[in-house]
């Protein structure tokens, strides 16, 4: 199959996913064309049937804010036209569920029908596609998909609750290469961070206000406060990082608190960790502690959204309410000062990882995208059109 990669290549979950998706796609034989602004952080290194199209925005004088979606909608006409493309998928609503919306009208008027796949990942409909400036395009683009996927059945519902959907949202869940992610000896690597030995509590994020940096430096605080030797290693980047930075200082935490920015090879540094951290406020799955738990890393996570759906409490780490610093601590500790607990926990942390092996979730979409084809191949036959306005 050709298929038509949209999303967004910045460091949060829905591109990592798209890219991994690519990816393992394309080892199964299919052709994946990425389109987006620049070139997805993970896309990084050449690899056969996978194709990238920088989507270049001009800007001019008229334009205070250059048109990107519409830049979008034409570069997909171009790529469907002569790259003859089968199924276009997009992730994240905004705009590119609304691109290629735009782009399918354009074709359908030459009588090209391209299959359209959405998959909603998670701001895109609990934040940004609620609010009153997007909600009806948000409502209007989903509906005129042909498919629809959410990562969790928390998306799902919350989807269906917000808008007013008129078909079915298939949950396919987000996914992780086991064999990528997995624990591996890094002794010396950990050696160098911790040479008297002490525990490493690691926390991945892209540092918006959502993800609730601050607690996870809180947690660790008292944690210290216990008596407990350990090192934070905080990964990621953005708006809070500056408020993080700070607060490390006032909490005393600096000489045992690692900022290292954004990383390529988080496996490497999960594999040194014997504690994540996610204390996050909006969480839809949390591809994060997914890849934590594949490396062998206990979770300690708030309830919210998709996590109790992956994190199970008590056999893969612990799930705290929103905002409880004290109980995460608590659970924390009883974790770094019980090692067999340890054990068991991560023990179960990858056998429950290995549930969503990116091969059974890439099969699932490979399913998905056929039934979505057939679907629109039946509609043209019985003379209707694939999209109802």
């Amino acid at each position: 199959m050709n298929i038509g990669m949209i999303c967004y290549p910045t460091y949060g979950g829905s591109g990592v996913v798209a890219t991994e998706l690519g990816k393992g796609l394309a080892i199964k034989g299919h052709k994946v064309h990425f389109m987006s602004y620049a070139k997805p952080m993970r896309l990084n290194e050449f690899q056969a049937n996978i194709m990238y199209h920088e989507v270049a925005v001009n800007a001019y004088p008229l334009f205070e804010y250059p048109p990107y979606d519409l830049a979008l909608a034409s570069n997909i006409v171009d790529l469907v036209k002569y790259e003859n493309l089968d199924l276009i998928h997009v992730h994240y609503a905004i705009p590119h569920a609304t691109s290629a919306y735009l782009a399918k009208q354009i074709l359908g008027e030459a009588g090209r029908h391209i299959p359209l796949v959405t998959t909603l990942h998670g701001t895109d409909i609990t934040i940004v596609g609620s609010s009153p400036s997007y909600l009806p395009v948000v409502n209007f683009s989903i509906n005129q998909s042909d498919g629809v996927t959410a990562v969790s059945e928390y998306l799902r519902d919350e989807t269906y609750s917000r808008f007013e959907i008129n078909k079915e949202i298939r949950v396919v869940p987000n996914f992780v290469d086991v064999e990528h992610f997995q624990h591996s000896d890094k002794a010396h690597f950990k050696k160098a961070i911790c040479p008297d030995g002490e525990f490493i509590l690691a926390h991945v994020s892209n540092f918006r206000k959502v993800k609730r940096v601050e607690d996870t430096v809180k947690l660790f605080r008292k944690v210290l406060d216990a008596g407990i030797k350990a090192k934070l290693l905080l990964v990621g980047d953005g708006p809070e990082r500056e408020t993080v930075e700070q607060l490390c200082r006032e909490l005393g935490t600096c000489k045992h608190t690692l900022m290292l920015g954004k990383q390529e090879k988080i496996e490497e540094i999960l594999s040194i960790a014997d504690l994540f951290l996610l204390p996050s406020g909006s969480e839809t799955f949390g591809l994060a502690a997914l890849e934590a738990m594949s490396c062998s890393v206990p979770v300690i996570s708030s309830n919210i959204g998709g996590l109790p759906e992956l994190n199970i409490h008590g056999e893969t780490g612990y799930l705290c309410e929103l905002g409880d610093v004290d109980k995460m601590a608590e659970h924390a500790i009883e974790v770094l000062t019980n090692e067999e607990l340890r054990k068991k926990l991560s023990v179960n942390a990858r056998k429950r990882a290995e549930e969503f092996e990116i091969s059974k979730i890439v099969e699932q979409y490979e399913n998905y995208y056929e039934e979505v084809k057939e679907s629109v191949e039946r509609k043209i036959k019985d003379g209707e059109k694939p999209a109802v306005v």
